[in-house]
C-alpha cells in the first residue's frame, strides 16, 4: 500500500500501522514536507500559530524515575523541590501571559498523581486563569476516578498526559509507571469531556521504527488527541541521557511531519529543545505542519526563546497568532472541513 492510499484508508477509519508509518518517515524529504503541507492546508489556516504558555506550579521532588526529567527526585539536577505556587502568582503569571500574546495557560505540577487537597487547589487555579479568557491546560500525572471530572467541572479545557515513546522503548526510560497507567489516565480525561494533549519526545536514544510507533500509538487514540506536542530531549546534568547522542535535526522535521499527515485535525506544537533551534529549523518544522508553539521565557524547568526572538521569527515568517476570537477550538479529528481563518488575529506579536 502506498503511502497516498495509507492516508485515505485511515481517514476511512483504519488504523496506521507502524509499517505505514515507517513507509512515511522513508519519503524523500522534500515529497514528506510537500505531503505534510498539503494535508495541513485542508485542515488549518495555513499561517497561524496557536500559542501556548507553560507555568511551572509544583516544581521538584517527584517520585518517578523518567530518565529525561530533572525534577525526578533520584537524580542530582540543579532543579529545587518546591511548593505549590500559591494562587495569587499563579493569577499574575496568566495575566502576564495574555498579556504577551498566549492563548492557552498550561500548569504542570511534578506530581505522580495528586491528592484530593491538591485537586482542590489546582480547580482554583483553572476557574482563575479561565475568568482572565484563557485557555486552560494541566498536567498533574496520574489521575483516580473522579478526578478528571472534578477539573471539567472546574472549566478544565485540556490535560496533558504525554506518552513519551513507544510501548516497546518505554521501558528503558521509566520503570515507576507502565504504559497502560498513562493510557488509563488519557480515558479518564476522555471520559470526562477533557480535550487530550498528549505526545512525546524524540532523542531518547530511540529508533525510527520505535519513533513510528510512538506516532501509531497517538494516531490510533480513538479520537486522536486535539494537541501533540513533539518534544526534542533537552539534556540536562544529572538525568541518565545527560550525554545522549543528538538527534538529527531532519529526522525531528520528519517526525512534525508524520504526525501532521496521520493526525490531520491535531495542533502539532514545538515544545522543549526550542530554544536550541536555529530559526532555520524552526520554519521547516512550520512548513511540515507544526501550527502551535510554547511562548514564553521558560518551559517547567527548561529555558525557551524569549519573546522577542519569536516575535521577529514570526514577522520574518509571515506568521501571526490564531485569533483569540475563534472561539470554535480546533477543528475536531472527525471533523471534514477545514478550520476557517479568524478575522480579528491577534497582533500580539507584531513589532515590540
Amino acid at each position: 500500500m502506498d503511502t497516498l492510499s495509507a492516508h485515505k484508508t485511515r481517514e476511512s477509519g483504519a488504523a496506521w500501522t507502524v509499517q505505514a508509518i515507517l513507509e512515511l518517515y522513508q519519503l524523500p524529504f522534500m515529497d514528506l514536507l510537500f505531503r505534510a503541507q498539503q494535508v495541513h492546508r485542508e485542515h488549518h489556516e495555513p499561517n497561524a500559530v496557536q500559542l501556548s504558555s507553560l507555568l511551572s506550579i509544583k516544581t521538584g521532588g517527584c517520585p518517578e524515575d523518567c530518565s529525561y526529567c530533572p525534577q525526578s527526585s533520584r537524580y542530582d539536577t540543579a532543579v529545587e523541590r518546591e511548593k505549590l505556587m500559591p494562587l495569587d502568582q499563579v493569577i499574575k503569571a496568566a495575566q502576564q501571559a495574555k498579556a504577551a500574546g498566549a492563548q492557552r495557560f498550561c500548569m504542570g505540577a511534578a506530581w505522580r498523581n495528586p491528592k484530593p487537597h491538591q485537586v482542590d487547589a489546582v480547580a482554583d487555579m483553572i476557574r482563575a486563569v479561565k475568568g482572565l479568557g484563557l485557555e486552560t491546560c494541566v498536567t498533574l500525572g496520574m489521575l483516580r476516578d473522579g478526578q478528571a471530572a472534578q477539573l471539567k467541572q472546574a472549566g478544565l479545557d485540556y490535560y496533558n498526559h504525554n506518552l513519551d515513546t513507544s510501548p516497546e522503548f518505554y521501558g528503558q526510560i521509566i520503570t515507576t509507571r507502565t504504559y497502560q497507567d498513562r493510557l488509563d489516565t488519557l480515558a479518564r480525561v476522555r471520559d470526562a469531556g477533557i480535550h487530550v494533549c498528549c505526545g512525546g519526545i524524540v532523542g531518547l536514544g530511540e529508533s525510527r521504527r520505535e519513533r513510528a510507533g510512538l506516532i501509531a500509538q497517538l494516531a490510533n487514540l480513538n479520537p486522536y488527541p486535539e494537541s501533540v506536542p513533539i518534544n526534542n530531549l533537552v539534556k540536562v546534568q544529572g538525568t541518565p541521557l545527560a550525554d545522549n547522542e543528538e538527534i538529527d535535526p531532519f529526522e525531528f522535521v520528519r517526525t512534525i511531519a508524520v504526525a501532521r499527515i496521520t493526525m490531520p485535525g491535531t495542533f502539532v506544537r514545538l515544545s522543549a529543545g526550542r530554544e536550541a533551534m536555529p530559526d532555520s529549523l524552526q520554519a521547516l518544522c512550520f512548513m511540515a505542519g507544526a501550527n502551535s508553539m510554547f511562548y514564553g521565557e521558560k518551559l517547567l524547568t527548561t529555558g525557551n526563546p524569549q519573546l522577542q526572538a519569536d516575535q521577529a521569527l514570526f514577522q520574518r515568517l509571515d506568521l501571526k497568532p490564531i485569533g483569540q476570537c475563534d472561539t470554535d477550538g480546533p477543528v475536531t479529528p472527525a471533523a471534514d472541513t477545514a478550520a476557517q481563518p479568524c478575522a480579528c488575529a491577534s497582533s500580539a506579536l507584531a513589532a515590540s
